[in-house]
């Protein structure tokens, strides 16, 4: 009975090990294919290694760039103010409107300077009479010459009286001091408006200005001209290009940097005063090997890209640490570690291992091509 339990015992364990080997096998068998092993793809029987993309490595043009932050504002931009206290009789405007210079925009009360104006106009009447009426006797020889002269300087004198008191009526009626558009406004017929306080906002928006601060180590590349791209939060990466208009006489003491103003053409008024703007100036083009971005990969503080190169077996993966510049157009500046001509794998580098058999299966990126965009490049200055 027990040499039975022992045989049926063995036959067990048996029969299990043969189903370990059979399932080890099959494993194996699998990985040999897939990793390029005897027999399998990209091994020495002549199949193919792992598929990748490839990407040539041509000449590109570069630019170093200085990126600051900076805030739009109007061409012209004013608050529209009264210099006295006074109830608004008249509002003569719409919010958002544009206007022409010179255009009225409130009325305020001017009882006074009505009666004034009335005074002012009989007072130049009475003057004009008595003038008339001596200098026709001092032409018959009735009356001096000089009583005639006297009403004349009369009448001068309430004639500017009536002028002065015109103005102040004048005053009555603020207006537009230059054409744009003006804000938002909350005054209505009957509100009371006081020294300083704002009726509404005009900006003139065709042009806006940009102020951002600049390093004072970029003085030296910095001139009146000098084209700028801008980009807003807003409106994504579309860019909107300008001129450096100005830049201030001073250098600010604590921040050791430079103010510079940038004149930025807005059709359509998209840009509105008071909108962050990302200012990138240009300080000088250069052409140098690059890679399309893809097929670089970061490993602390240096990049290493795949070199495809042709071995006896075949093409091959190898590692190579690059040194990189500026970051344009979705291409990378490669100041060393490659050449021009050389070919790397454009994709799929988190499954090679160097030294691997590869397979070329098309370009991945074309570096000469025309550059798509921009990104932070070398010359950031913060």
């Amino acid at each position: 009975m027990i040499k039975r339990h022992f045989f049926l015992v063995a036959a067990a364990v048996l029969l299990g090990l043969m189903v370990v080997a059979v399932v080890l096998r099959m494993a194996f068998a699998d990985d040999e294919q897939a990793g390029g092993g005897p027999g399998g793809r990209g091994g020495p029987g002549g199949g193919r290694g792992q598929s990748v993309s490839e990407a040539v490595i041509g000449s590109r043009s570069f630019t170093d760039e200085i990126r600051v932050l900076g805030v739009a504002r109007g061409r012209r931009s004013v608050n529209i103010t009264s210099s006295t206290s006074e109830l608004i009789t008249r509002v003569l405007f719409t919010d958002g409107q544009r206007v022409a210079a010179g255009t009225p925009l409130v009325e305020l009360q001017a009882r006074e300077e009505d009666a004034g104006i009335i005074e002012a106009r009989a007072q130049v009447a009475q003057a004009q009479r008595q003038f008339d009426r001596y200098k026709t006797l001092a032409e018959r020889g009735i009356a001096p010459r000089v009583t005639a002269e006297d009403a004349e300087t009369a009448l001068a004198t309430a004639r500017a009286s009536l002028n002065a008191a015109q103005a102040r009526r004048g005053d009555r009626l603020i207006r537009a001091p230059f054409a744009g558009v003006l804000g938002l406004s909350s005054v209505t017929a009957g509100t009371l408006v006081n020294p300083g306080g704002v009726i509404t906002t005009l900006d003139d928006i065709d042009v806006v200005r940009v102020d951002f601060p600049v390093p004072e180590r970029y003085l030296g590349v910095l001139r009146t001209g000098t084209p700028i791209r801008a980009t807003i939060d807003a409106y994504g990466d579309e860019v909107f290009g300008g001129r450096i208009a100005l830049i201030d006489t001073r250098v600010n003491e604590q921040t050791r940097a430079v103010t510079a103003r940038a004149e930025i053409p807005n059709p359509g008024a998209r840009i509105r005063p008071g909108m962050a703007v990302r200012v990138a100036v240009q300080q000088g083009q250069r052409t140098a090997p690059a890679a399309p971005e893809a097929a670089l990969q970061y490993e602390g503080d240096g990049a290493f890209v795949y070199r495809i190169a042709k071995g006896a077996k075949g093409s091959t993966a190898q590692r190579v640490e690059v040194e990189t510049g500026s970051v344009e157009g979705g291409f990378v500046e490669i100041l060393s570690g490659l050449n021009v001509g050389d070919r790397v794998v454009g994709s799929g580098l988190n499954r090679i291992q160097p030294g691997a058999p590869v397979s070329v299966a098309g370009q991945g990126g074309r570096p000469g091509g025309r550059p798509a965009g921009a990104a932070p490049s070398r010359g950031t200055a913060q």
